[in-house]
């Protein structure tokens, strides 16, 4: 085939190996592949909560489209082929302005028309208290609004998808009930709230928590529990940040084991200092802000996390040595579970875009390192 590349590897979720025909950006087709010693050939992933990543942060004074296009470029080259833009609690007027400009991004410029999938507003509805407010500014802790969610969908175009808010803020319930009968994602999180009004708000329409076991108190009573009670919701999907840092391994395999894999969606919560050199930064969301050697980012002198310092190809790669499960859950829970939320397709068949990653598997520490990233067709690894 003139002009067309291959490429051949181990589709994870069946052990079949596949070569895929790439030309014009989009799999040409495809045909069965027996050669021994293939890499894991995983779909491009798919990242539910995105604030920033490699200096570029979302949440930050005045955003500009091009702010959001050099993201999308950065993601793009750590294997992210979808993604959204994730704004936490800050004043309307930001709200609405950085919105706009998320919208202006994905409207016209190339990386971001590809990869945007909607907007996640996280906030401003959720808890006042310290642990659950996480590094969210208390100033602009707000009850929900529907008055003020049109206001966002005018400023966005429609491209809010999903939001995230504690159920226990006033209102919640009924905001979720008719939020969530327009299509929207509602998931629930920086939350103190107690077993009956998580039922009451999965029950008005709430799908998912928003990285479970995160944004919640340190001292929790034994049972019944925000956490037991949302792992024990059948209707609740869960993302997880699972970064070596914002759980620890028993918690993500037993979270895992109780929801599982098709109701897991791994998530990065990136932030503009990932993958930034280890010290000390100022943000203007939690003021000061350490980066250790290892990568975890934190409210200076405290001991709250203020998102995550890994992308989700870092989140990836460490992930067998880390849960000790199988690298093919990873590739479901960071490809087809969060492609599906958003209607998009991850199967990587003739017609859809060449998307994909191409994985080195470590059979002894579990270890995946990227061989190669490649995005509309086109090797973009770094």
């Amino acid at each position: 085939m003139s002009g067309v590349a291959t490429y051949s590897g181990v589709d994870p979720t069946t052990g079949k190996g596949r070569t895929l025909y790439v030309g014009d950006g989009l799999i040409q087709s495809e045909e069965p592949c027996d050669q021994p010693g293939l890499m894991v050939l995983s779909p491009g992933l798919v990242d539910l909560q995105v604030n920033g990543y490699a200096g570029h942060d979302l949440n930050e004074g005045r955003l500009e489209p091009d702010a959001v296009e050099a993201l999308s470029e950065a993601l793009c080259r750590v294997g992210v082929s979808a993604y959204l833009p994730t704004l936490i609690t800050a004043s309307e007027n930001d709200l609405c302005q950085r919105l706009a400009a998320i919208r202006n991004a994905q409207e016209n410029l190339p990386r971001s028309k590809q990869m945007i999938a909607g907007i996640h507003v996280e906030g401003p509805s959720i808890s006042r208290k310290d642990g659950p407010r996480g590094a969210h500014p208390a100033e602009h802790i707000r009850p929900p609004s529907l008055a003020e969610f049109d206001r966002w969908q005018d400023a966005a175009r429609g491209i809010v998808r999903m939001v995230t808010l504690a159920p226990e803020v006033e209102g919640a319930v009924r905001y979720i009930r008719d939020v969530a009968s327009r299509g929207i994602i509602v998931a629930l999180g920086h939350s103190d709230a107690g077993e009956e009004l998580i039922i009451q708000a999965t029950d008005a329409g709430a799908g998912m928590s928003t990285h479970l076991g995160n944004g919640i108190a340190n001292d929790l009573p034994r049972h019944p529990n925000a956490i037991w009670t949302q792992l024990g919701e059948d209707r609740l999907g869960a993302s997880l940040i699972l970064d070596g840092h914002h759980l620890p391994r028993s918690t993500a395999r037993v979270m895992i084991r109780a929801k599982g894999i098709d109701r897991v969606f791994l998530v990065s919560d990136s932030v503009k200092f990932a993958g930034m050199a280890a010290g000390r930064y100022t943000s203007p969301i939690g003021g000061d802000v350490e980066v250790s050697k290892d990568g975890q980012v934190s409210i200076a002198g405290t001991p709250y996390l203020a998102g995550s310092g890994a992308s989700l190809l870092d989140i990836l790669g460490s992930f067998t040595g880390f849960v000790g499960l199988p690298f093919a859950d990873a590739v479901t829970m960071a490809t087809h579970n969060p492609a599906k939320l958003l209607n998009r397709s991850s199967n990587l068949m003739p017609g859809d875009r060449a998307d994909f990653i191409l994985f080195d598997l470590d059979a002894e520490t579990g270890q995946a390192c990227a061989s190669d990233i490649v995005f509309g067709g086109e090797s973009v690894m770094q």
